[in-house]
């Protein structure tokens, strides 16, 4: 199989599993007006990197993103809740920890969220 240089993809015989490993996670949300304000907040952390696309919005990070509901609560104007927090991401990649009910935290890293399995 011809290699190009602008192709991302690999066969799978120059796949080595070695690269595949990372500690980056993050949320994938519909846009919304819960999602934008869940971004806007997020937007201000030092390590977070958020791309708007047509209709989502993607937060992702390295090691680890701590999303706390009373500083979306506030900028939302009205509580957010880490239930419904999880309702407003369509999905996730990373180990998921709802820590407490104002914490929801997501770990690239497995031996990380082994302190709270």
């Amino acid at each position: 199989m011809a290699h190009s240089a602008d192709n991302i993809f690999k066969s799978m015989d120059e796949v080595r599993f070695e690269d595949t490993i990372s500690h980056e996670c993050g949320v994938t949300m519909n846009d919304s007006v819960e999602a934008r304000c869940i971004a806007e907040v997020m937007h201000q952390k030092p390590g977070i990197t958020v791309t708007y696309l047509p209709a989502m919005i993607r937060i992702d990070g390295e090691g680890k993103i701590e999303f706390k509901m009373d500083e979306i609560s506030e900028a939302l104007g009205r509580e957010m809740t880490p239930h419904l927090f999880e309702i407003s991401t369509s999905t996730h990649y990373g180990r998921m920890v709802m820590v407490d009910d104002n914490t929801v935290v997501l770990f690239g890293n497995m031996d990380d969220v082994m302190a709270y399995i």
